[in-house]
């Protein structure tokens, strides 16, 4: 074979291999964006019975493809300090161990009655050894066995999806949601106990549409 002859075999053997090779990377750069293109932000107003903004909610998106996502926190606790739950409102996947911190001077007995989380932390001071793992989604209403006024709420989601409305405008935002079809849930501490969370049906397009509006009118004043 002469040189000439040499050259155009490995031009047209280059010209092979570089139209799949390129068709390769291109499917591959179309994968990796498709999930982000797909997401979306969904964004909601809260209110209370009176049509005030109402911060503190929690507002949360559920569906089955969601429910596949779920993967617990590796940090969750929620302390006690001045006598009082720190934060008063938890949220945590299902499955995550929360540990409750005794900051005080004072001892605290830590227990929650509630279905979704039955518990019981007895007069300790610090740290529990062990930590306590909400493996059911719902609301746990926690107290302290020696002071009655304290009161705290572990609020177990199973979605990734969630957030909590912020103060003084009562929005909230969830980012990075698949386009789908979901259930939007709002809790908040003012419902009546064990009121299960407002509930309606919300799809997610791309790019995400309008605010959405909740009035949560079953929350007390």
């Amino acid at each position: 074979m002469s040189l000439l002859q040499d050259r155009a075999f490995f031009l047209h053997r280059t010209r092979r291999w570089k139209q799949p090779v390129a068709g390769f990377l291109a499917a591959g750069i179309v994968a990796l964006c498709a999930p982000l293109a797909r997401a979306a932000t969904v964004q909601v107003t809260v209110q209370d019975a009176a049509g005030k903004p109402l911060s503190g909610a929690v507002v949360f998106l559920d569906s089955a493809d969601a429910r596949r996502l779920v993967r617990p926190l590796a940090d969750a606790e929620m302390g006690q300090q001045n006598l009082k739950f720190v934060p008063d409102v938890l949220v945590v996947p299902v499955g995550t161990a929360v540990r409750f911190p005794n900051h005080d001077t004072v001892r605290h007995h830590v227990y929650s009655f509630s279905p979704a989380k039955k518990f019981e932390l007895k007069l300790y001071a610090g740290v529990p050894a062990n930590p306590v793992v909400f493996d059911q989604a719902g609301v746990a209403v926690l107290g302290c066995n020696i002071h009655d006024h304290m009161v705290g709420w572990v609020l177990v989601v199973d979605t990734p999806y969630y957030t909590q409305s912020a103060a003084p405008s009562g929005s909230a935002r969830i980012d990075k949601v698949p386009a789908g079809s979901y259930q939007l849930r709002v809790w908040h501490t003012s419902l009546p106990v064990g009121a299960p969370a407002h509930t309606q049906a919300l799809t997610v397009a791309e790019p995400g549409g309008a605010p959405v509006v909740v009035q949560l009118t079953a929350a007390k004043p």
